[in-house]
């Protein structure tokens, strides 16, 4: 029986502030999350409607040599490039939306009432107008830098192109419905996690 009463929940953030994190904690306590990121990687898999016009738009040097895309390469070219980035959010945005509303109705179906939408360009591609509220992880600027740096193998040039691509900050702070801040310890972060679902809670009613 499906679920009439699911709140879907936008969870975004600047890159490297702490989604996967908040993420994790969110499911341990029971939300049913669906993986942007995840669906972006499967849409552009060899074989896929989106992964032929990838190749023919960018050539064969953003493949790997089992002929999957160089995700890495095609992430150097985009972020140094916005006409390209547009080009490739231009192919691969369509198959995405569809398969994120699908694994909405879907969840939905199987009567999950709490859902979250796990996307960083929630507010740049516009489905935070998809979702019925929006979370904000909030982070120091610092933090984010030295967090995208070690991550990702990245010169401090590169990760600033990266965070530069996306909406500032400032601005998704004033889209956000609630701002929760990853700035402290992980003990911390687990506190600010369950007073979020109190007000989650609160807003069900």
């Amino acid at each position: 029986m499906g679920s009439e009463c699911a709140m879907i929940i936008g969870l975004t953030g600047g890159i490297a502030t702490g989604k996967s994190t908040v993420s994790a904690l969110l499911a341990s306590r029971g939300a049913h999350l669906i993986d942007s990121d995840q669906i972006v990687r499967l849409v552009v898999e060899r074989g896929k409607p989106a992964y032929e016009e990838i190749v023919k738009y960018f050539g064969g040097k953003i493949l790997l040599p089992d002929g999957q895309v160089d995700r890495k390469e095609l992430g150097r070219i985009i972020f140094s490039n916005p006409e390209k980035r547009a080009v490739l959010e231009k192919i691969t945005h369509p198959h995405i939306f569809r398969e994120i509303k699908e694994r909405i109705e879907v969840a939905k179906a199987e009567g999950k009432e709490l859902i979250f939408l796990d996307a960083p360009l929630l507010f740049e591609t516009g489905l935070d107008r998809q979702v019925d509220l929006t979370l904000l992880i909030d982070t120091d600027e610092r933090i984010q830098m030295e967090r995208l740096i070690k991550r990702d193998q990245l010169s401090r040039e590169e990760a600033e192109r990266r965070i530069e691509a996306q909406m500032p900050m400032e601005e998704k702070r004033k889209k956000a419905d609630y701002i929760l801040s990853n700035r402290g310890s992980m003990e911390e972060l687990e506190e600010e996690v369950e007073r979020f679902l109190k007000w989650v809670e609160e807003k069900r009613g």
